[in-house]
C-alpha cells in the first residue's frame, strides 16, 4: 500500500446500533473501492472485519476493526465497531482516534438505542459526523420517516442523496449536490437524468442544501442572497465548514447488499470530512496542544491490544505528530521505557499490509512490542509528549473465575492478565476474604466471551459463578466470658485462661483491643497473645463465617502458670473467650449498602422506580436532566445488584445507565439473615463432605 500525506486521510468511526449492517456497509465499501476483489458476508462467516471465530459464530461484531481502502487519491480508514452495549469499550477506542463519525441508522429501526449513547460520545469528543440509512430495500422502508426522526432528536439534518423507488423496488439514488441520477443494477451505478417522480423533492432539498452551506462562511451568504445560487464547489465547501462545526448532519441512504448509493457515501467522506490537520491540535495530558504535524515530535497512542496465533501480540497505534518508521527505536512515554520498532503493518480486518512509514493521522500496528500496552504513547525520549488516555467505561457486572482443573489453575493468572491487557474494559482482581478471584465486564455476555476465549486462545477451562458479597457481622451488647485452655499430658501441657469484656463500637469504627489487666495475672508477653486469638476468631466468623467488625475487646482477667503458660495456649484461649462472649452479645448479620445512581429515559422512570423498590432500595432523589432523562438516587443493598445490568438493559431496552459505589453496612433483614446462615451452612457441609 502507498504512503499517504496527512491532507489524504480520512479516519471514520463506523457506529451504530447492533444488527444495523455496519460489517455489511464497510464489507460493501472495500469491494466498492477496490479494495477487495469479492464481497464477503458476515452469515457466511467471510467478513473482512468479522474474523474473530467468536464473531464469525455468534454472527456479531465484538472487536474493533480496522479497514482502510483508497478513494479518489485519499486514504480512508474506516473502523468498523461492535453495535451491542457489552462491547462499548471497542466503540470509545474508535471514537478517541477518529476524526469523524459515521453513524449506520437501519431504515426500519430508525434512531436505536445503542445511537443514542454513541451520539452522546461523538458530542463530548467534538466529532463531525454523518448518516447513512441502510437497508433502504426491505419492505416498509422510508427514508423520509427516518430523516424526520433525525431531524427531531438531533437538527441540522442536511440529505445529499434520495432514494429511487423504494422496498423491493429501489432502484437507486439522486445526488443532490450533482442532480444528477444513479441506477444500480449488479452492483453497477448508471448515471442517469433525474427521474420525474422524485425531481420536485429533489429539487426542495437541494434548495434545502445550498441554504445550509451558504450559512457556513459570510462570503458564501452574501453570494447568495445576492445571486440566489451557488457553485457545487462552492456548495462543499460551505458544507464542510458546516460539518467540521457540528451544524450540518449530511444524511444518505441506500443498502449496503446491492452497492446502492455507496459511491456518494464515498465522496461525501472525502469530500466533507476533515483530515487529520483540520482537526486542529491534538490535547496531550499536560494540556499542551501538539500540532499535526508529520515532522513533529513523534506521538503515536496505543488504542488496541491483540493476541495474534501467528505474530504474537499486536498494538494497534494512531500517530498524532511526526512519523512513525519501521524498523526503528522509539520510547514509550507511558512506561518511561524504550522499545524497538519492527515491521510496520496497515490492516484491514486480519490481513497485514507491511508499509514503510505512517506520518501523523495515519494509523497502523506493529507486533512484540515488549513492554507497551492499551493506552501507552510512543514518542522520543528526547522530546517525551503523552498523549490523552482513552477514558474506557466502566465494568458493571463481576463474577467469581475459578479454573474447572487444577492442571489450569497455575495458567488462569498469567491468561486472565493477558485478557485484560486486550481489553481495558476487563478488570481481574484477587478476593482475600472470598480466596477467589473476581472478573469484571460489561455484561453476561463479555464476560461468557471472555470464558471462551480463554478455552479457545489458552486452553484453559473456566467456571464462572455468582460474585461474592461481602457481609460482615457485628455485635448487638456488651458481654463478658472466659476462656479457657488447659491440656495436661504427662510432661508439659498448656496453660492459657483469660476472661475478656466485648462491646459494641459505632458503624465503621472497625476494632479496638484494651488491656485492662492489673498487675500480673497475665505477664505482659502473652497479653499479645490473646489480641492475636481474638483476631483470628473474629476473621472466621460466629454467624455464617463472615469477618466480625467494630468490636471492642478488653482483656480484664486471667490466669496464668509458671511452667505451662505458652503463646499458642493464650491465642487459643483469646479465641474461646471472644466466641463465647459473642454468642452471648447477640451476632448480627451485617449486608453492604450501595449508593445507586440510575439515568433513564422520562417515560421509564416509574417502571425502574418499581424494580429499585423491590430490590429494597432507598430512594434518595429524582432529578430531571433536561435531556429527555432523569437520575434516581438510591441507595441498595448489594446482593440486589449482583446482575443488575442484565436487569435494567431489560427493563429499559438498553437505554439506561448506571453507577454504583460502596455507602456503608447495616444490619440485615432476618429472612435475608437466615438465607445467607442457610447458605453458609451448606457450604461448610459440602467442604466437609469432600
Amino acid at each position: 500500500m502507498r504512503t499517504y500525506g496527512t491532507e489524504q486521510i480520512r479516519n471514520v468511526a463506523v457506529v451504530g446500533h447492533g444488527g444495523v449492517g455496519k460489517t455489511t456497509l464497510v464489507e460493501a465499501l472495500l469491494f466498492c473501492s477496490g479494495a477487495i476483489d469479492r464481497m464477503g458476508r458476515v452469515d457466511e462467516g467471510t467478513a473482512t472485519t468479522d474474523y474473530d471465530p467468536e464473531e464469525i459464530r455468534r454472527k456479531m461484531t465484538i472487536h474493533l476493526a480496522l479497514a482502510p481502502l483508497p478513494w479518489r487519491d485519499h486514504k480512508v480508514n474506516l473502523l468498523d465497531t461492535p453495535g451491542y452495549p457489552d462491547f462499548l469499550g471497542e466503540c470509545y477506542a474508535a471514537l478517541h482516534v477518529a476524526d469523524a463519525a459515521l453513524f449506520v441508522i437501519d431504515a426500519l429501526g430508525g434512531i436505536q438505542v445503542q445511537t443514542d449513547k454513541l451520539w452522546k460520545v461523538a458530542d463530548q469528543y467534538g466529532l463531525p459526523r454523518l448518516v447513512f440509512v441502510n437497508r433502504l430495500d426491505r419492505e416498509n422502508a422510508q427514508f423520509g420517516r427516518v430523516l424526520e426522526q433525525l431531524q427531531g432528536r438531533f437538527g441540522g439534518v442536511v440529505p445529499l442523496t434520495l432514494p429511487i423507488g423504494q422496498e423491493a423496488a429501489l432502484l437507486g439514488v439522486v445526488d443532490l449536490l450533482a442532480m444528477r441520477a444513479y441506477v444500480t443494477k449488479d452492483g453497477k451505478a448508471t448515471p442517469t437524468d433525474v427521474p420525474a417522480e422524485v425531481s420536485e423533492e429533489a429539487r426542495r432539498w437541494r434548495e434545502r442544501i445550498v441554504e445550509a452551506a451558504a450559512e457556513g462562511e459570510d462570503e458564501l451568504v452574501e453570494k447568495y442572497l445576492e445571486a440566489g445560487e451557488l457553485t457545487e464547489a462552492e456548495i462543499v465547501r460551505g458544507l464542510r465548514a458546516g460539518v467540521r462545526s457540528g451544524r450540518v448532519i449530511p444524511v444518505l441512504g441506500g443498502t449496503a447488499l446491492a452497492g446502492i448509493g455507496l459511491p456518494q457515501l464515498l465522496d461525501t467522506l472525502v469530500a466533507l470530512l476533515p483530515n487529520p490537520a483540520e482537526r486542529g491540535p491534538v490535547q496531550t495530558e499536560s494540556g499542551e496542544s501538539l500540532p499535526v504535524d508529520p515532522s513533529g515530535p513523534l506521538a503515536a497512542l496505543v488504542f488496541k491490544t491483540l493476541s495474534d496465533p501467528y505474530v504474537g501480540r499486536l498494538s494497534y497505534f494512531r500517530v498524532y505528530s511526526g512519523t512513525m518508521r519501521s524498523d526503528t527505536q522509539v520510547y514509550n512515554v507511558t512506561k518511561e521505557k524504550p522499545e524497538r520498532i519492527g515491521q510496520l503493518y496497515v490492516m484491514r480486518g486480519k490481513h497485514q499490509i507491511p508499509v514503510p512509514e505512517l506520518p501523523a493521522g495515519d494509523i497502523g500496528s506493529v507486533a512484540k512490542l515488549a513492554e507497551t500496552q492499551t493506552n501507552d504513547t510512543l514518542g522520543q525520549r528526547d522530546r517525551p509528549v503523552r498523549l490523552r488516555a482513552i477514558p474506557f467505561p466502566r465494568p458493571v457486572i463481576s463474577m467469581t473465575i475459578e479454573a474447572k482443573t487444577r492442571a489450569d489453575e497455575d495458567k488462569l493468572a498469567s491468561v486472565l492478565q493477558r485478557i485484560s491487557e486486550e481489553d481495558p474494559t476487563i478488570h481481574v482482581e484477587h478476593d482475600p476474604e472470598a480466596k477467589k478471584t473476581v472478573i469484571s465486564g460489561m455484561g453476561e455476555s463479555h464476560l461468557e466471551i471472555v470464558a471462551d476465549r480463554l478455552k479457545r486462545k489458552f486452553n484453559v477451562e473456566v467456571r464462572l459463578g455468582q460474585p461474592y458479597v461481602p457481609y460482615r457481622e457485628t455485635i448487638r451488647k456488651k458481654a463478658t466470658a472466659e476462656g479457657r485452655y488447659v491440656k495436661q499430658t504427662g510432661g508439659r501441657g498448656q496453660y492459657g485462661v483469660c476472661t475478656l469484656e466485648i462491646e459494641p463500637l459505632p458503624r465503621g469504627a472497625g476494632y479496638e483491643f484494651v488491656d485492662r489487666i492489673f498487675g500480673g495475672v497475665i505477664p505482659q508477653q502473652f497479653r499479645p497473645s490473646v489480641d492475636k486469638g481474638v483476631r483470628k476468631a473474629m476473621e472466621e466468623g460466629i454467624l455464617a463465617g463472615y469477618p466480625v467488625v467494630d468490636v471492642r475487646v478488653s482483656l480484664v482477667d486471667g490466669k496464668t502458670h509458671p511452667v505451662d503458660s505458652s503463646d499458642i495456649a493464650f491465642q487459643i484461649a483469646g479465641s474461646l473467650a471472644f466466641k463465647k462472649a459473642a454468642e452471648q452479645a447477640g451476632v448480627v448479620l451485617l449486608e453492604p449498602i450501595l449508593n445507586v445512581e440510575v439515568t433513564v429515559p422520562d417515560e421509564l422512570v416509574g417502571d425502574v422506580m418499581g424494580d429499585l423498590n423491590a430490590k429494597r432500595a432507598r430512594i434518595q432523589g429524582i432529578e430531571p436532566k433536561g435531556d429527555g432523562t432523569t437520575a434516581i438516587r438510591a441507595q441498595v443493598p448489594m446482593a440486589e445488584m449482583l446482575r443488575y445490568a442484565s436487569d435494567l438493559r431489560s427493563i429499559t431496552g438498553g437505554r439506561g445507565t448506571f453507577e454504583m459505589s460502596f455507602s456503608h453496612y447495616e444490619e440485615a433483614p432476618p429472612h435475608i439473615t437466615q438465607k445467607v446462615v442457610e447458605e453458609a451452612q451448606r457450604q461448610r457441609q459440602e467442604a466437609e463432605a469432600r
